[in-house]
Parts: C-alpha cells; sequence; structure tokens
C-alpha cells in the first residue's frame, strides 16, 4: 500500500473516531437533558406551588400588616399622650404637695412662734407675780417668826436648812 491509501486509511479511520466522539456526547448530552427536564419538572410541581402560595399568603397578610402596623402607630400616639399627661400632673402634683409643704412649715413655724409668745406672757403675768408673792409670803413669814420668838428653833436647824426650793422649779 502506498502513502496516499495509507493515508486515505487513517483519515476515514479519524474521522470515524470523531463521529464515535459526536455520538457519545450526543447520547450524553441527551441524557443530561432528560435529566434536566425531570429536575425542571419536579422543581415546578414542588416549588412553584409553594412560591404561588407564598405569594398569595404575602397577599393576603400585606393588608393585615399594614393594618397593624397603622394600629401599633396609633397606639404608640395615645401612649404618647397618655405619658404627657400623666408627666404633667405628676408635676402638677409634685407641685402643690411643694406648696402644701411650704404651708404646713410656715404654719408650724407660726404656731411654735406663738407658743413662745404665750410662754412668754405666762412667765411674766404668772410666774413673776407668783414669784413676788412667794418671795413676799416668805418675808412675811421671816418677819412673823422674827416677831413671835422663833429666833432659835428647839431640834437646831440652821436658816439654810429650812429654806424652801426655789420657786421657779414649781412652775416649769
Amino acid at each position: 500500500m502506498d502513502k496516499l491509501s495509507w493515508f486515505i486509511l487513517l483519515t476515514g479511520l479519524a474521522v470515524l473516531l470523531q463521529a464515535g466522539v459526536l455520538l457519545a456526547m450526543y447520547v450524553t448530552m441527551r441524557k443530561s437533558g432528560e435529566r434536566m427536564e425531570a429536575l425542571a419538572a419536579e422543581v415546578k410541581s414542588k416549588v412553584l406551588p409553594t412560591v404561588e402560595q407564598a405569594e398569595a399568603l404575602i397577599i393576603d397578610v400585606r393588608p393585615k400588616l399594614q393594618v397593624i402596623a397603622d394600629n401599633l402607630q396609633d397606639t404608640t400616639t395615645m401612649l404618647r399622650a397618655q405619658v404627657e399627661r400623666v408627666d404633667a400632673t405628676v408635676n402638677d402634683t409634685i407641685d402643690r404637695a411643694r406648696l402644701q409643704i411650704i404651708r404646713g412649715d410656715e404654719l408650724l413655724s407660726r404656731t411654735l412662734d406663738r407658743v413662745e409668745q404665750t410662754s412668754d406672757m405666762v412667765h411674766q403675768t404668772v410666774i413673776s407675780p407668783v414669784r413676788q408673792l412667794a418671795g413676799l409670803m416668805q418675808g412675811i413669814t421671816v418677819g412673823l417668826e422674827f416677831l413671835f420668838g422663833g429666833r432659835g428653833r428647839k431640834n437646831g436647824a440652821s436658816r439654810e436648812e429650812r429654806r424652801p426650793v426655789p420657786q421657779d422649779e414649781m412652775f416649769i
């Protein structure tokens, strides 16, 4: 065989080999395509209904979520207003309590001042005259004892021992 025949034979084998590789690739691609189609069908049958249900749920839930958000906003606004009212009430109560404490303090101070004035007046009008009267009575008693001979005591008591307790302690 000459060279040309060998060349044609080798070229034919190469073409057949390429045809076999292309046929194997075609078969493999066809099997992969069938698997992909089966997988796509399974995805369509399982995932797409779930996605559609989720979309339907979102469509159903969206208005409810909007209502919840609106209610939450209204509640927050009302709560803020109530807190402001409570704050104003507490501040007013604290201010009134301060005023009452100040009034009570002033009343107590005035009462204590009047008690002190009354005590001074009682001291001047009652205790001082009683003290003066007691001193006068003591003087009269000592004078009468002196006149009627009570100079010496029979039991031997001295003048310091028979002095009475000071009158200041009687009226305290």
